[in-house]
């Protein structure tokens, strides 16, 4: 049996290798288990805990490995609904967020990792991500063997009120009126359809690519950063449309791209977000992580905004969230969310509020960047994974998070150091660069963000000289 951890967000593992029928259905007991103990501890019945609600992404047999999940959680007498068609991430979670009797929810998915992934995470009665403290207990009585005692499920449509609902929440009419054009790039995942549907009732006219049903995602991984954007990127430049969306693999996720084919990263969509809820007219406090760029401390500032810092994973901002006033979230991977949707991440949300940012001015996604750096000032953001061995990854855990300490870095001055994920210098000058285990994968992720693409290049050789050394 495998050795089962769930990291930043969720249980992730190749399939047909670790991520198994039995493991499977050993993390669903589990899982179940520590929903059925919170749920009698708050008063529900021991024989009938309530519903919880089954989605998953488009991985090779997604569907099937679900059903298994379902049968298991049923056992434990849950109610199970299992969605009948693949579904992003955001539709389950705002399914359960919006059913009543629900306890949690489970999504079959692997995110952004290669196609030879899946995995699991789980969501609370909310919509929420699941805390390290329920992932904790979850871990603590897998069980060592699955069990064979499964239960009957109902299959539903989960897409159809999720999408009205997503409707709801922006200015169709203005939109309809713009005569927007726009790229849309699921990389193959859960969003493929969904959101050029969306768009094209709304009145944009959409080209969409990577849309077809192939689990091996032809080659790409469902990530939404370069080099993975670069088709998406290529057809909006050939055909000159206001902007390009690119979803994730279950598409909790956003990047985009403007008319002229360059990359406008998730640090830029969540400034320009960030400003444009304030248009809207609402307010609050702007949660992120870490490695949130320095221009969103900026526009928070320019806008009288009170920005929160927390360590990477959306669980973290999710945790703001539940304490309210919270009026944007997000993540430098592009997972952005709006707590008075559902206190998670949503890519379809986002894509269309860029949509209607675009159509209430009247200008396309790359003048509406420019005037926003020409405001704030530009800054350049680069990462890279760093493909390390165990034992490095052991030693970067034990000397450089705790200990590692300089005056300057690439000639620039350390104004500080965080190390509540990884190890964090803060340069002069806004620049910054961070080293940190990834939560999701067997690597060390290094960051970095400077006024110019070349000292951002810079800075990242650094880093990955200072963590290959070890």
């Amino acid at each position: 049996m495998a050795d089962i951890h769930f990291g930043t967000d969720g249980w992730r593992a190749i399939i047909g290798e670790d991520f198994t029928p039995d493991n499977l259905n050993r993390v669903i007991d589990a899982a179940a288990r520590v929903f059925k103990e919170d749920a009698v501890a708050a008063g529900r019945d021991a024989d009938h805990p309530g519903t919880l609600i089954v989605g998953h992404d488009c991985r090779q047999d997604a569907h099937a490995y679900a059903e298994l999940a379902a049968q298991v959680a049923a056992g434990h007498g849950f109610n199970v609904l299992l969605t009948q068609d693949y579904c992003p991430t955001p539709t389950l979670c705002w399914s359960v967020a919006h059913n009543d009797d629900a306890v949690g929810g489970i999504m079959l998915t692997s995110s952004h990792n290669p196609a030879e992934y899946l995995g699991v995470k789980l969501r609370m009665a909310d919509g929420g991500a699941s805390p390290a403290e329920f992932t904790d207990r979850v871990e603590a009585v897998l069980p060592p063997e699955p069990t064979d005692i499964l239960g009957p499920f109902t299959e539903v449509d989960l897409m159809t009120d999720y999408l009205a609902a997503l409707r709801e929440l922006v200015d169709v009419e203005a939109i309809r009126a713009a005569n927007l054009r726009v790229v849309v790039d699921p990389l193959f995942g859960a969003g493929r359809l969904y959101l050029a549907g969306l768009l094209r009732d709304m009145g944009v006219e959409v080209c969409e690519i990577d849309n077809a049903e192939d689990p091996t995602f032809d080659g790409l991984h469902p990530e939404p950063i370069q080099p993975w954007v670069d088709r998406g990127l290529a057809k909006v430049k050939e055909l000159g449309y206001d902007a390009l969306f690119v979803n994730d693999g279950d598409a909790d996720r956003i990047a985009a791209g403007d008319s002229r084919g360059n990359f406008v990263n998730p640090h830029r969509i969540i400034t320009l977000l960030t400003q444009h809820m304030v248009e809207r007219g609402e307010t609050g406090r702007v949660v992120s992580t870490v490695t949130a760029s320095a221009m969103l401390d900026r526009m928070c500032r320019k806008l009288g905004l009170e920005l929160v810092s927390t360590p990477v994973g959306f669980k973290w901002i999710y945790a703001e969230m539940e304490k309210g006033g919270v009026m944007i979230g997000g993540e430098e991977s592009g997972g952005i969310g709006l707590p008075n949707h559902v206190k998670e991440r949503d890519g379809l949300l986002m894509a269309l509020l860029l949509t209607e940012c675009m159509a209430q001015s009247g200008k396309d996604l790359g003048t509406l960047v420019d005037e926003m750096l020409d405001d704030i000032g530009r800054l350049e953001f680069g990462r890279r994974g760093l493909a390390i061995t165990p034992e490095q990854i052991a030693r970067f855990r034990a000397e450089i998070m705790p200990d590692y300490a300089v005056d300057e870095f690439c000639g620039k001055a350390v104004t500080d150091i965080d190390r509540r994920d990884g190890v964090k210098l803060l340069l002069e000058g806004d620049a910054w660069v961070m080293m940190r285990p990834s939560g999701t994968e067997p690597l060390v992720r290094v960051y970095a963000e400077a006024a110019t693409t070349e000292e951002v290049e810079e800075l990242l050789n650094a880093a990955e000289q200072v963590v290959t050394s070890l």
